[in-house]
Order: structure tokens, then C-alpha cells, then sequence
């Protein structure tokens, strides 16, 4: 034991097939994490922000089969998050039990990972919310005569003792992060948060149709969903914002195979826009699934022009065991065992939707030689194919030794001549890039416009070509932003106001952007719970309707958030100014030339417009004297 004798014996391990001694040295470091500590680690991971809570709220209520949950919120969650549902309810020592690391009721043993039909399974998220915040739960049995009440704080419980309540469980999650003051800081308004909140019970709501929601934020019912069909429960969250039954923008989609069965809407490519719902659930479940999206995008191939996306709402039902949903404490990454086959069966059900109601291009079979067959991946099985399925394949012979480059090699004289031959075009772009001020022998001249287009205007050192339509653009887009940060706008009154309905989330941005809004020239009225009447448009609006670009400036908005203000204002002028700049085509007075120029070359960057396109270009005397 000399050897031993700054080591105490203090235990011995136990496994399988070893015993052996631990030893504790006096400088030993590494030592157990208290339960609260450990709670609030995880709460880290699986309680992210308010909406993280109520996703595990409102599953634990779907879980217990309620059928109608009823949720308050109070300051985005920050203040009170609190689920009321009439489900099964818990016992005394569930209601107890509940809140430890790694209780649950949904699973026993490993192999029922792989039979999930619940939404929870993993015992954590009890455990870290109440690790974080403080917590007051009332919980009845349908067969007890009374129920339980229980308050927990920083994992500790206060209190549990009997009390009176209703069948079903009512739980309050308050002060979130009270104790985690650095995850506190770092939520972001309550207006971003808000919409984190909906968009979350969004993503439960349009799974469950047939569970009543009431949603309540600061004492107002922002949504109260009824048991409905799937189209009905779409219909009700995003009919609001749109003038037609958003319903009718949708085509079925229904198809059911062995290994999966889909079914749910896609939107008409017509409706198709850069900003789309787009959803997947399997088995109740949301879920992102890149890959299944681009199956998607593939079904609409050649139908949707430019950057449009369209809407999709898919609902995939598969066996639990082809599917693991134990990758990430949020459950919403989801693996397939056989994504490859379901990636097929998704485009073919679209294109089968899409066709029955005569959207996609019909094809003539008679002329099967013209029709191009996509390759098939490398990664099918071939035992997938039969013998003889093979032998129809047509046989293709390759060269090579072909190389289409071999005769064409790269030449440094012939690059040379080329650079020569675009220098002239190069040169100018040099010197706009450095921002030279354009200089005139007295005061700016009378612009001459060229096929109501562009504006040509002499100067010192050439002449400059302006085309007129950045030029407005980019004078409109500095005026907004310098309005909004002076807090006032020049405005008309409208003599019959449009009607503008929104969706829920719609509506925190509004509320959000509201201000920023009235100083560009909007006045905006609330009359009803999710209707808001437009009185008022800038003043440069013209007679056009203002309702499609306020509805892509809550699109916009919607995509980079409500954190930063400077952020929506940017986005708000890049709109608004791009809606209202004059349109090319347009002629011009001597003196709406002659403003505008003047406007343009106030702004200190006035060669480059909002968009990142150039708004003029210098042609020099020196490049005049070597073409004439």
C-alpha cells in the first residue's frame, strides 16, 4: 500500500465482467453534475425558446388525447406559457413523476423506438422546462374524485397537494429562462418571438383537424379552430390573407402504396409565389425533409417561371419501423429507410394530381420515340428490375477518346486580342466604380431624353447616360428610408379604403411594421379582429391598388425577420420604391429631367441603385475621340 498512500480505496465498480477499485486522488477534478445543472444543460438543447415549450406542451396534450387544447400566451412566453387540455390527466405520483429526466409513459424499452405512434417518447422536456422556469400544474383523472396540484422552480419542487380541477391537465410555465439569464437576453422581441410561437402551432394545428385550438395572446383569441377537415383547417389559418378561398388554390393529392401512403394539397402553379406554406408531416409529425422537397420541385418541373415556389401541404403515413425519429431532441428531422422509392412515388402522385386537373402538358403516346425517359439513379437496386426489363434498354455506344476541347486550346494571343477588343467597355466601368464627381461648366443642362428610356446629360469629362427608371428607383428608395428615420411621410387620403384580412402571423408583422408603414405615406386601420382598412398611400402611389405590395412587403419581412428594424425599412423602401419608380417607356419634362438628375446625383452612391444594378454611365471624351 506504499504505493498507494496519497490514494484512498473508496468503491468498486461493478459491470458485466470486471471489479475493479476506484480510487479517488486528492486532486481529483472530475465529479458528478448536480440534477439541476444537469436539467438546465439539457434544457439548452430541447428548450431552445418559448416556441420549443409550447411544441412540448401542446405534444404531451395530444399524447394524453385531448380534444380541445387551449393555449394563453403572455409577452411571447417570456411572461406565461400556459396549455389547458381535457385529456387522460395524471395521478399523484405521475404528476410527480412526470418532471423527472427520463420519465415517460410512451416507451419501455429500446425496441419501441422503433413503434412510435406518440409525439413524445425521449422524458426530457418536463424535466428541462422545469429546470428553467417556474411551473404550476393542476392534473385530474377522469376516475378521481380530485386532482393534484403541483409547483416546481429551477427543478425543485415547491409544493404538491390535492386540490379541485377539471378532468384533463392545466399547466403554467412561467418566467421562462428565470434563471439562465444569458439564454434570457439573447430571445429576441416579442414580435419575433410571437410568430416563432404560431408558426409552431401551426405546425401541430394543420396536423390535428380534428382537435379544437384556441390560441390566446394577451388576453385577445387570435385563433379558434374548430374541428375541421385538413382543407378546412388550411382554409382557416391561411384563408384570411387571401381575397379567394385559399382552398380553391389547392389540387388533392392522394396516393396509397405498401411502403407509404401520401396524401394532402399542393397549390396550382398559377398561384405559385416566392413566398409559399410548404409542410410535411409523416405519422402526425412535422418534419423537414430537403430531399422530399426537391421531389416536389421536380413534379413542377417546366411549370413554375422564375424563382416561384408553389404550396404544399403532404401527409405521409409509413410504418414506424421504416422510419427513425430519434435523431435531434426536436423530433423534426426524420430518416427514411427507403427515401429513394418515396422520392419516386411523391413526384409521380403530384404529376398525377397536377394532371387530372388538366395543368400539366398532355403527352402524345403515339409518338413514345420523342419522349425523353429520365436515367435511372445509380443508387436503385437492380434487383428492383426483371431480366427481361433489361433487355429492352437500348444499348449505348461512347467514345472515349472524344474530347470536344482537344482542338480548341487555350491561345494567350488570342486571349490578348480579346481583352483588347473590351477595353473600351472596361474603362468606363473603372471609372464609375471609383465614384468620381461629375463636374459641369455651370449649372446642370437641360437633359435630353432618348427613347423615353434614358437621359443624356453633357458634363466635363463626357457625357453621362442615365437610365431614368434606376435613377428614380434609387431617389425614391433614399427619400423612404429618410422618412421613415424623420418619422414622417407625405400622404393621400383614398376615396374608397380597401379591405385587407390577414392570417395570425400576418399580423405580427403588421403590428410590428405598422409605424414604419404610416411614416412612408400608409394609413392603416384596424376594423375587425384579423381586418385592417387602407385610408391612406404615399403621395407618389398613383391611383394603383396598394394591397399587393403591402401583402410582398409582409412576405419580405416575413423571410428576414423582425429583429432588426433597420432591416424591415430597408426592405419596405426597396419595395415601395421599386413599385412606384416611372416606368420605362415613360416621357419625361425638361423639368422632371432635370429634378431627377439633381436628386440622383445628391445621394452619395448614385452610380449604383438599391438593387445592386448601375443607374448611369460615363461615356468620356476620350472614348468619343477614339470611336470619331
Amino acid at each position: 500500500m506504499d504505493c498507494l498512500s496519497s490514494f484512498s480505496c473508496v468503491t468498486l465498480l461493478f459491470s458485466d465482467s470486471l471489479i475493479f477499485p476506484l480510487y479517488y486522488s486528492i486532486v481529483d477534478i472530475i465529479h458528478l453534475l448536480p440534477d439541476s445543472v444537469a436539467n438546465q444543460i439539457a434544457a439548452g438543447e430541447v428548450i431552445q425558446r418559448p416556441a420549443s415549450c409550447l411544441k412540448e406542451l401542446v405534444e404531451n396534450s395530444l399524447d394524453a388525447g385531448a380534444t380541445h387544447i387551449h393555449i394563453l400566451i403572455v409577452d411571447a412566453g417570456r411572461t406565461l406559457l400556459q396549455v389547458i387540455d381535457n385529456g387522460s390527466g395524471m395521478s399523484e405520483m405521475d404528476a410527480r413523476m412526470a418532471f423527472e429526466r427520463h420519465a415517460t409513459s410512451k416507451i419501455k424499452e429500446a425496441a419501441d423506438l422503433f413503434s412510435l405512434r406518440t409525439m413524445g417518447f425521449r422524458g426530457e422536456a418536463l424535466a428541462s422546462i422545469c429546470a428553467v422556469a417556474h411551473i404550476e400544474v393542476t392534473t385530474r383523472r377522469k376516475e378521481d374524485e380530485i386532482g393534484t396540484l403541483l409547483e416546481i422552480a429551477g427543478s425543485q419542487v415547491l409544493r404538491q397537494e390535492p386540490c379541485q380541477c377539471s378532468v384533463g391537465t392545466n399547466i403554467k410555465v412561467k418566467d421562462l429562462f428565470y434563471n439562465v439569464p444569458v439564454r434570457r437576453k439573447f430571445l429576441k422581441t416579442d414580435a419575433t418571438e410571437l410568430r416563432n410561437l404560431i408558426q409552431e402551432f401551426y405546425h401541430i394545428a394543420l396536423v390535428y383537424p380534428s382537435v379544437r385550438f384556441t390560441f390566446v395572446n394577451q388576453d385577445e383569441v387570435m385563433m379558434d379552430l374548430p374541428e375541421q377537415t385538413y382543407k378546412q383547417r388550411i382554409e382557416a389559418i391561411f384563408g384570411k390573407s387571401t381575397a379567394k378561398p385559399y382552398s380553391a388554390q389547392l389540387i388533392d393529392v392522394h396516393v396509397d402504396t405498401e411502403l407509404v401512403n401520401v396524401h394532402g394539397f399542393v397549390g396550382k402553379p398559377e398561384n405559385a409565389g416566392r413566398n409559399a406554406h410548404q409542410y410535411f408531416f409523416v405519422n402526425g409529425r412535422y418534419m423537414r425533409h430537403p430531399y422530399f422537397h426537391k421531389a416536389v420541385m421536380a413534379a413542377y418541373s417546366g411549370m413554375l417561371p422564375g424563382e416561384l415556389i408553389p404550396s404544399y401541404f403532404i401527409y405521409f403515413d409509413i410504418d414506424p419501423q421504416l422510419i427513425d425519429v430519434n435523431i435531434h431532441p426536436t423530433k423534426t428531422e426524420i430518416k427514411f429507410q427507403d427515401e429513394q422509392y418515396i422520392f419516386q412515388i411523391l413526384v409521380a402522385a403530384i404529376r398525377e394530381a397536377l394532371g387530372k386537373f388538366n395543368i400539366t402538358p398532355s403527352l402524345d403516346f403515339n409518338r413514345e420515340n420523342e419522349i425523353e425517359m429520365p436515367l435511372l439513379s445509380s443508387t436503385c437496386s437492380s434487383s428492383s428490375f426483371s431480366n427481361s426489363s433489361r433487355s429492352t434498354l437500348p444499348h449505348i455506344v461512347t467514345d472515349p477518346t472524344y474530347n470536344p476541347f482537344k482542338t480548341h486550346q487555350r491561345n494567350d494571343a488570342d486571349l490578348s486580342s480579346w481583352k483588347k477588343l473590351y477595353e473600351p467597355l472596361i474603362e468606363p466601368r473603372e471609372v464609375m466604380e471609383e465614384q468620381s464627381p461629375i463636374l459641369f461648366s455651370s449649372s446642370l443642362p437641360i437633359p435630353i431624353q432618348y427613347n423615353d428610356r434614358y437621359m443624356l446629360v453633357p458634363c466635363e469629362q463626357g457625357i453621362l447616360i442615365i437610365n431614368q427608371h434606376r435613377a428614380h428607383f434609387t431617389v425614391l428608395y433614399h427619400r423612404l428610408l429618410s422618412q421613415m428615420k424623420a418619422q414622417k411621410g407625405i400622404k393621400q387620403q383614398v376615396l374608397f379604403p380597401e379591405e385587407w384580412h390577414v392570417s395570425a402571423d400576418e399580423q405580427v408583422i403588421l403590428t410590428s411594421i405598422e409605424k414604419d408603414l404610416n411614416y412612408v405615406g400608409f394609413d392603416i386601420e384596424q376594423f375587425a379582429k384579423t381586418g385592417y382598412s387602407i385610408t391612406a398611400i404615399p403621395a407618389a402611389f398613383g391611383e394603383r391598388s396598394a394591397l399587393p405590395v403591402l401583402k410582398d412587403i409582409i412576405r419580405q419581412v416575413q423571410d428576414i425577420g423582425t429583429s432588426v428594424q433597420e432591416g424591415w425599412q430597408q426592405r419596405i423602401a426597396l419595395i415601395l420604391a421599386a413599385d412606384m419608380a416611372i416606368p420605362y417607356g415613360k416621357h419625361l419634362s425638361d423639368q422632371e429631367m432635370t429634378d431627377l438628375v439633381s436628386a440622383l446625383l445628391e445621394i452619395p452612391n448614385y452610380s449604383i441603385a438599391p438593387d445592386g444594378k448601375r443607374t448611369l454611365f460615363l461615356l468620356s471624351d476620350d472614348e468619343i475621340k477614339k470611336r470619331l
